[in-house]
C-alpha cells in the first residue's frame, strides 16, 4: 500500500496520486472468477507474448531448432513399429500408429502440468514487481505444448499417409471437443499445480511419480480392454473413466487409428477401442467437459486465494 497521508497533511493530494488515480492497477487476493477469466482474455498479447518466447528459449541456438519436436515423435514411430511389429508382434495392427496417436496427447498433457508446475517460481523477478495476471504463466506452458501438440500431428498425419491408413471420418467432427477437453483440463490443473508449487516446492517432484502412474493407467501403449474388460466383470467398469484423459485418448485413436475389430493378444480376444457410436464418444467428451470446466474454476479460486503471498514466498 502506499502512503499519501504527509502529503494531504499539507494541504492537498499527492501529485502522483491525482496523476495516478485512473490508471492505478490494485492487485486483489480475492478477485472473482468470471473477472480472472475476463482478465486473462485482456491480458491475451502478453499470453501469446509468453509463448513465443518459451517456444524461443527452448530451442535458442540449435540448428534444427522445432525440427526437433518433430523428430522426437519421427523416430519413436520408427522404434516401436521395429520392437513391436517386427521383432516381438504385440498383436495390435499397426501398433506403432496406434501408440503415437495416444503418446502425441500424453506428451502434450505431461510436458504442459511440469512446465507450469514450476512457471510461477521460474518468473519470480517479474511477478514481484509488475502488475498482471499471474495465471497467464501456467498458460503460457499450455500454449507452448499446444504448439509441439501440432508439429507431432503433423507427423503422426505423414504416417498415416505413408501406411495408407484412412481415419474415421464420421468421428473426425469429435476431433474439435476433444482437443477442447484436453486444453481445458490441463490448464485448469496447471494453474492449480503453479499456485501450489510456490509454497510446496516438492509438488513438481511428486508430479513426476505421479505422471509415471497415470500414464500407465492411460490407455497409451495397451488396447482399451485390457483394463476396461477386468474392471467390466466385477461391474465397475465405469471406474476405467474416471481417468479424463482416457476418454481424449480413445477418441483420438478412433478417429485417427480407425480400428475396432478385436484381436487376439496374450490368448484373449479382445477390443482394440469402443465400437460405440459417435454419440458414445462425445458423451464421453461431454462428460470431461463438465468436470475440467468445473476443475478450472476451482483453479482459479484457489490461485486466487493464494497468490496474495506469492511475493513473500518467492
Amino acid at each position: 500500500m502506499l502512503d499519501w497521508q504527509s502529503a494531504e497533511e499539507e494541504g492537498g493530494e499527492a501529485p502522483a496520486k491525482r496523476e495516478s488515480r485512473d490508471s492505478l492497477h490494485v492487485v486483489a487476493s480475492r478477485i472473482p472468477v468470471r473477472a480472472r477469466i475476463v482478465r486473462i482474455w485482456v491480458y491475451r498479447a502478453l499470453l501469446l507474448s509468453l509463448v513465443r518466447k518459451e517456444l524461443s528459449v527452448k530451442y535458442k541456438n540449435s540448428v534444427l531448432g522445432f525440427a526437433w519436436s518433430m523428430l522426437n515423435p519421427a523416430l519413436t514411430l520408427v522404434v516401436y513399429y521395429i520392437v513391436f511389429q517386427i521383432v516381438f508382434k504385440n498383436g495390435i495392427p499397426q501398433f506403432a500408429i496406434f501408440l503415437l496417436c495416444g503418446l502425441v496427447i500424453w506428451n502434450f498433457f505431461s510436458a504442459s502440468l511440469t512446465g507450469a508446475t514450476s512457471s510461477v517460481v521460474a518468473n519470480a523477478g517479474i511477478v514481484k514487481k509488475v502488475a498482471f495476471p499471474r495465471e497467464v504463466l501456467p498458460l503460457a506452458s499450455v500454449g507452448s505444448s499446444l504448439v509441439f501438440l501440432f508439429l507431432q500431428t503433423i507427423v503422426l498425419v505423414i504416417a498415416l499417409a505413408i501406411g495408407r491408413d484412412v481415419p474415421a471420418f464420421t468421428y473426425l467432427p469429435l476431433l474439435i471437443p476433444a482437443l477442447i477437453d484436453l486444453v481445458l483440463l490441463a490448464s485448469a490443473l496447471a494453474i492449480f499445480l503453479a499456485a501450489v508449487n510456490v509454497y510446496y516446492r516438492d509438488t513438481q517432484h511428486l508430479l513426476e511419480i505421479l505422471l509415471m502412474a497415470w500414464f500407465w493407467a492411460t490407455p497409451v501403449v495397451y488396447a482399451y480392454e485390457v483394463l476396461a474388460a477386468p474392471l467390466g466383470r466385477h461391474h465397475i467398469g465405469w471406474a476405467f473413466f474416471v481417468n479424463p484423459v482416457t476418454a481424449i485418448v480413445i477418441t483420438f485413436q478412433r478417429i485417427l487409428y480407425a480400428k475396432v475389430s478385436p484381436v487376439v493378444a496374450g490368448g484373449a480376444v479382445m477390443k482394440i477401442l469402443p465400437s460405440n457410436s459417435p454419440a458414445w464418444y462425445l458423451g464421453q467428451l461431454a462428460i470431461v467437459f463438465v468436470v475440467s470446466a468445473v476443475l478450472f474454476v476451482l483453479a482459479l479460486m484457489v490461485f486466487g486465494r493464494i497468490e496474495g503471498n506469492f511475493a513473500e514466498e518467492l
